[in-house]
């Protein structure tokens, strides 16, 4: 087999880059290709690469690793682009948080749309389309492109149409959520099969068989509601489950933001949400969980390095789609999943440029989606909700267009359901104003929203949110840790 190129854009993200380079090198087939390391930071790149070329040495392989901060140097001659980033980091990450929590918008996560998603889009697209500009220029001819970075279906819905590369968004949710269902009905290995389809975070079980069997709903409530940690944790999806007839593949906390009917109240957040972790509905949880672990590589590096010694065969390969999709392409081995594309008819009751989610199988002649879905009637207007948003999202962000922005934040589901326009107007004025230097597309509105932010009328509030735990330093955690073993011990 011919050795290609593989380019990784933020690689950086320590952990995650080292799955992926171990899932990859477990397929022999694509052991004799070179993995190009591409980040902002030269201290994490230096890290990871570190890591590699030690899994490379220990297991006599073929395989080449560079790294370098110049991206477009990454990308010539790539046949696979993967991206992982989050522009502006933590740091314009927490405004998205805590900017429309002063306006009363209660946000889990907020990286997918509400308030921060459709800012982070903002914040996203122009580099996505400078990433395509460059795998177009020096990639090699019909490069894929595959994204793990969120919000998924803007980030998509940008490249395709705009950047004009062929992507491929990937996710992780059905995976978990189908995990969760082989957990609750008892299945062992083979025996689930399911069938998910909606638009990222918003994805439905629209068929589930255990053993050929179909498994409808009272049988799926029953099973959630009969288990000892998801009948706590998963309040909201089992009552959405109750209501629609259908599972969602996200988390409580994910799927609480994106419906207009959960986190509009305070006092009713409580009833939905569960805090023995941030991903069942914790007000601001995973940028809490991302400030307090935002450094665990570097105290993980001597573990990482360590195992890096390690055969590849005793490293199990994870589920996440990107390996299987490489083998399958190179190889011609058939591989099913659940993959973010232009719609196009795919799903009938869906429009045809939205950025769905659904089945596919993958061999040697590209990704083929199953078409002619349809989704149950509430499950598709609840999507069609957010692909609208979605839509103005992308638009604006190619346009610089704020006043269309304010508009995709005004039809938000969430935020419609909490603020007036004038708060909306606000709050965008607000957010654009501190996010400014990610924003180059908004750098002619900056003046006006200041002016605009310096008569303003609204009142807001410093309000925590309805349930938050505070931020704890990585030493704080591990003390804790350390606590609670030596309590165990006795």
């Amino acid at each position: 087999m011919n050795s290609f190129k593989i380019a990784i854009i933020g690689a950086g993200s320590v952990g995650f880059t080292k799955k992926l380079f171990t899932d990859i090198l477990s397929v022999p087939e694509l052991r004799d290709v070179e993995f190009a390391l591409t980040d902002l930071s030269e201290h994490n790149l230096g890290m990871i690469k570190t890591i590699l070329d030690r899994i490379v040495a220990s297991n006599k392989l073929p395989t080449r690793v560079t790294a370098t901060t110049d991206r477009r140097n990454a990308l010539e001659g790539a046949r696979y682009i993967i991206s992982c980033v989050r522009v502006g980091g933590l740091e314009a990450y927490a405004d998205d948080i805590r900017i429309p929590l002063k306006y009363g918008v209660d946000q889990c996560v907020g990286d997918t749309i509400c308030a921060g998603g459709i800012l982070y889009g903002q914040r996203n697209i122009p580099v996505i389309l400078d990433f395509c500009k460059d795998i177009r220029e020096v990639a090699e001819p019909g490069a894929k492109f595959l994204n793990y970075a969120n919000p998924m279906a803007m980030n998509t819905w940008a490249a395709i149409e705009y950047g004009k590369v062929d992507m491929v968004g990937l996710c992780h949710g059905v995976q978990h959520g189908g995990e969760q269902i082989a957990e609750i009905l008892g299945a062992k290995d083979g025996e689930l099969d399911y069938v998910c389809s909606g638009i990222n975070h918003q994805t439905w079980f629209i068929d589930v068989r255990l053993k050929g069997r179909r498994i409808g709903k009272d049988e799926l409530v029953a099973a959630f509601e009969a288990h000892p940690v998801f009948s706590r944790q998963e309040k909201l999806r089992i009552d959405v489950l109750k209501r629609f007839g259908v599972y969602s593949t996200e988390s409580n906390g994910h799927l609480s933001e994106y419906l207009p009917w959960y986190r509009k109240r305070p006092d009713e957040i409580a009833r939905w949400i569960d805090m023995s972790d941030w991903i069942h509905g914790e007000t601001g949880g995973y940028l809490r969980h991302s400030t307090e672990t935002r450094n665990w590589f570097e105290t993980e590096y001597p573990r990482f390095l360590e195992e890096a010694a390690r055969p590849l065969e005793t490293i199990e390969r994870s589920n996440e789609h990107a390996s299987h999709i490489l083998e399958a392409l190179e190889t011609g081995r058939v591989y099913r999943g659940h993959f973010n594309v232009k719609n196009n008819g795919v799903i009938t009751n869906l429009p045809a440029d939205a950025i769905i989610e659904s089945p596919g199988f993958v061999d040697r002649f590209g990704i083929n989606m199953v078409s002619g879905i349809t989704l149950p009637e509430a499950c598709a207007a609840t999507c069609m909700s957010s692909i609208n948003v979605q839509r103005m999202s992308v638009h604006a962000a190619i346009a610089g267009d704020i006043d269309l922005l304010k508009l995709a934040v005004l039809h938000d589901p969430l935020v419609g359901a909490i603020c007036t326009p004038e708060e909306v107007w606000q709050m965008v004025d607000e957010m654009v104003v501190t996010q400014a230097k990610w924003l180059p597309q908004y750098a002619h509105a900056v003046d006006a929203a200041k002016e605009r932010l310096s008569k303003a009328t609204v009142k807001t509030r410093d309000w925590k949110g309805a349930a938050r735990r505070d931020v704890r330093s990585i030493e704080e955690m591990r003390a804790e840790k350390e606590a609670a073993k030596l309590r165990a011990a006795g």
